[in-house]
């Protein structure tokens, strides 16, 4: 007898650390996730918006058709403008109320696998890792 199972999920899987913080996360399988898979891993300083981190990878892409300012928690992303991979979590400086708003727009990318919020003990200047599993 067989069973049905589901099909594993695309894209490559990453874990995030910084200091004790470990964040278990999945890109998905757009060209801008691709292309920041490829540079893994990185290593950078973080920046903090907000209930968002940012910081500058190798990576230089277009912005995406679908890209798109506001996201929501546990989305992970890629910025044009300041080539950065960012996680968000809650609202930032340019949100309107409760949503959780890019400073523009960017390119979705991944997720994080478990709760974002563990990130809002990175503060700026800690040493951020992004490496694939």
């Amino acid at each position: 007898m067989t069973t049905a199972s589901s099909p594993p999920e695309e894209g490559t899987a990453i874990t995030i650390r910084c200091g004790a913080v470990v964040v278990p996360a999945r890109l998905n399988m757009s060209a801008t996730a691709l292309a920041v898979a490829a540079a893994l891993p990185v290593e950078s300083e973080a920046g903090r918006f907000g209930d968002e981190i940012y910081f500058e990878i190798p990576v230089i892409a277009r912005l995406a058709e679908d890209a798109r300012q506001i996201v929501t928690s546990g989305e992970i992303a890629y910025w044009p403008p300041g080539r950065a991979f960012c996680i968000f979590w809650g609202p930032t400086p340019a949100s309107v109320g409760p949503e959780i708003r890019a400073a523009s727009r960017v390119n979705v990318i991944g997720h994080v696998l478990s709760d974002p919020a563990v990130l809002s003990t990175v503060r700026d200047g800690e040493l951020i890792r992004v490496e694939k599993d």
